[in-house]
């Protein structure tokens, strides 16, 4: 006999690729949704406060609902969260801080209170971040103050205005490159009513006679005493 008679019945063609799935595909997209990824959290953890039969696919339908709420800008759904969820940790705080003063032993006094105070912190921080929900934080802004010991060049430019190429002209009528002068020697050069028309910095000026009614006293006046 020979080998070709031996051999099974398409044992010596290839193999053909296994066909792909759609079922495969829509479990990835499933898995990256967010309201599918939440609904399985929920259905986990929830077993103690609603059975284990919750209907997941309502569940699914609950948290979408709630992301075309707040897409929509209605929030009351999440302000309602934040309410009952520093509702529970004041009681979680007053519950495990009434424990603690049962306690008859210290390290057993401040497990117990520790653990309330975490509850408290966390349940203040709830708090705050619904006041900030409702009222939200006004943005300041504030000038930008140049402070420094010593000559500094700074130049400040709007937030609004585009940077100047080269050849281009600033609102100061200046070029990018050109070196501006510093705002404070402008002071220096105004008439204070010096001689020279510029402020006394330096060394002192030449004396002038400016009253020549008053001259110096003549000898037979002095006195005798040097």
């Amino acid at each position: 006999m020979s080998i070709a008679k031996r051999l099974p019945k398409g044992a010596g063609k290839p193999k053909a690729a296994e066909p792909y799935l759609p079922a495969m595909a829509d479990k990835a997209r499933m898995a990256v949704m967010p309201s599918i990824n939440g609904a399985a959290v929920i259905h986990a953890y929830q077993g103690n406060l609603m059975g284990k039969d919750a209907d997941m696919r309502v569940l699914i339908t609950q948290l979408r609902d709630t992301f075309t709420e707040v897409k929509g800008g209605d929030l009351h759904t999440l302000e309602a969260m934040l309410i009952s969820q520093a509702t529970a940790l004041q009681t979680i705080f007053s519950s495990l801080a009434r424990r603690a003063q049962d306690q008859q032993y210290q390290k057993h006094l401040e497990a117990f209170l520790g653990l309330a105070l975490k509850a408290q912190a966390q349940s203040r921080a709830t708090i705050s971040a619904l006041v900030d929900l409702k009222f939200p934080r006004q943005a300041t802004f504030v000038k930008q103050a140049n402070i420094a010991n010593g000559p500094q060049q700074v130049n400040n430019r709007a937030a609004t205005e585009a940077h100047p190429e080269d050849g281009e002209l600033d609102r100061n009528g200046r070029t990018h490159a050109e070196k501006s002068e510093p705002e404070q020697n402008k002071l220096l050069e105004a008439n204070h009513g010096q001689p020279g028309g510029r402020m006394d910095t330096t060394e002192a000026q030449t004396a002038e006679r400016s009253y020549q009614a008053v001259e110096t006293v003549e000898t037979g006046h002095r006195a005798k005493k040097p």
